[in-house]
């Protein structure tokens, strides 16, 4: 299998297309028959990263480069960027409005979420400029 790559524009302004970029990746990997817990890995990763995005950051980009034996997944922001990043990985820990939360989101287990269902995970953010988290998922 040949390296493929996907990209997506997250819209952080429209909550109703939450979760699509995340749903594509998923049906892309059932379609190159990636098994089903790689899949699952790789789709909760994305979804997680996309909604963070949209919560925090109104939107960004993701890349995500898919070969035999893994998937990488490259999620950018210019949001406000990450104080501290050990407290953001903390569950339970988010700093989303209210307003998020009464849409149900903002619950604090995007980034513990992406961490547990990751083989690895990197996550430079600059307060002011932006976040930027390297996922890698090793296929099984």
């Amino acid at each position: 299998m040949s390296k493929l790559n996907l990209y997506y524009d997250i819209d952080g302004s429209d909550f109703m297309s939450a979760g699509e970029a995340s749903s594509d990746v998923k049906r892309v990997l059932k379609q190159l028959n990636f098994d089903s817990e790689t899949v699952r890995r790789a789709a909760i990763c994305m979804y997680e990263g996309e909604i963070n995005m949209m919560i925090h950051a109104n939107g960004g980009t993701a890349d995500v480069s898919i070969e035999a034996s893994d998937i990488e997944i490259v999620l950018r922001d210019m949001g406000p960027g990450i104080a501290d990043i050990e407290q953001a990985m903390q569950e339970g820990f988010s700093t989303a409005t209210q307003e998020i939360r009464e849409l149900g989101f903002g619950a604090g287990m995007g980034l513990p979420n992406i961490k547990r269902h990751s083989d690895e995970l990197d996550v430079q953010s600059q307060v002011g400029v932006g976040t930027t988290l390297t996922i890698r998922i090793v296929a099984s």
